[in-house]
């Protein structure tokens, strides 16, 4: 399960990147054609809004899977262990049916645009309103699996109502991590002489 975590998690990042990228070389590359050479390419303002709406949304995937979607959790810290997991699985299950709303409509508005055509592209624009279907999904299945979690595994709660406090706290976490890392390093190396 970790290894199609990880893959997944590798697709998402990868795609993210390559749209990232590709918007920025449209860009780049149509201003220094307007400006240098007084042409440019007609379709690439449109191309780069609907990659940068892909971008967008496979981001809100890979915020879902590591927690970094704003949350209030003032409430949710106060509560007894018990009290804690039925508020995170009501949470879930809101957000599941929030989930289903935007896999409907999505599903719907992708079907009705399958021959409607962008006007500098001519891309269908099902291929824009199909993120939705492709996010719904996507999140769907960590909530229904951070649900599991919840539910089955004994300290996994706690690692995933953890909210992170502020960049003071996520820097502080990335430092100990790196600490831990070269002081292991250290002390294999230390280990391997003996």
């Amino acid at each position: 399960m970790k290894k199609l975590g990880k893959l997944t998690n590798s697709i998402l990042n990868v795609l993210m990147a390559l749209t990232l990228a590709m918007m920025s070389i449209l860009v780049f590359g149509n201003v220094v054609l307007r400006y240098v050479f007084n042409s440019g390419i007609t379709w690439s303002e449109e191309m780069s809004r609907f990659l940068f709406i892909w971008m967008v949304f496979l981001g809100a995937i890979g915020a879902l899977r590591d927690n970094d979607h704003l949350g209030v959790d003032i409430l949710l810290k106060k509560l007894p262990l018990g009290a804690k997991r039925v508020v995170f699985i009501l949470g879930n299950l809101i957000v599941l049916y929030v989930l289903w709303l935007l896999l409907d409509g999505s599903w719907k508005i992708t079907i009705s645009n399958l021959h409607s055509t962008a006007p500098a592209t001519g891309l269908p624009l099902a291929y824009v309103y199909g993120i939705g279907i492709i996010v719904s999904i996507g999140m769907g299945i960590i909530v229904l699996f951070n649900i599991y979690r919840a539910l089955f595994q004994i300290n996994a709660l706690e690692e995933l109502t953890r909210m992170k406090e502020s960049e003071d706290e996520i820097i502080q976490a990335v430092h100990e991590e790196i600490t831990e890392s070269h002081y292991g390093q250290k002390q294999g190396a230390a280990g391997g002489e003996r």
